[in-house]
């Protein structure tokens, strides 16, 4: 089930790419962007992770942390994070908690692959309650970035 906007969002504790635990109410006083994705390396997961990349300034001027999340395990991650240079934080939700949480993983995805992630954005307060909620079906479709820029913005 997807969490509505206005309910706390659903705890967590990952380990990002360089082994460290991340915990949501570690942000707390910062707003964070959870971005899910199916996996590393793709096209399109290159594409809109990249996209965030070069445009993290909008991000930082909101007072945003952004948080790339996958079932990849952290060292595909690692790898990932070093090749395309990302200036923000991947984690991964090896077991499936966090995506299963957020309502944003597929039961079956393409090749036979079950248990990934679909694509979604969030939008977490300082306060820890949703603000944004959008999960995509179709993992070839992005995130509506002009709204996540807007609520961002806006908090």
């Amino acid at each position: 089930m997807i969490p509505e906007i206005g309910q706390q969002a659903p705890e967590f504790i990952l380990h990002a790419s360089d082994k460290s635990k991340v915990a949501l109410s570690d942000l707390r006083g910062k707003n964070v962007l959870l971005l899910f994705f199916p996996q590393a390396f793709t096209g399109v997961c290159t594409k809109e992770l990249c996209s965030i990349r070069d445009n993290m300034a909008v991000y930082n001027n909101a007072n945003a942390q952004v948080l790339g999340i996958s079932v990849d395990s952290v060292f595909t991650l690692a790898k990932f994070k070093e090749e395309q240079n990302f200036n923000f934080t991947l984690l991964s939700d090896f077991n499936k908690n966090v995506s299963t949480a957020y309502g944003a993983i597929y039961t079956d995805w393409i090749l036979d692959m079950k248990g990934v992630s679909k694509r979604a954005a969030f939008i977490i307060d300082k306060e820890g309650v949703i603000q944004y909620a959008e999960v995509l079906e179709s993992a070839g479709d992005l995130p509506n970035f002009t709204a996540i820029t807007d609520i961002l913005n806006s908090l």
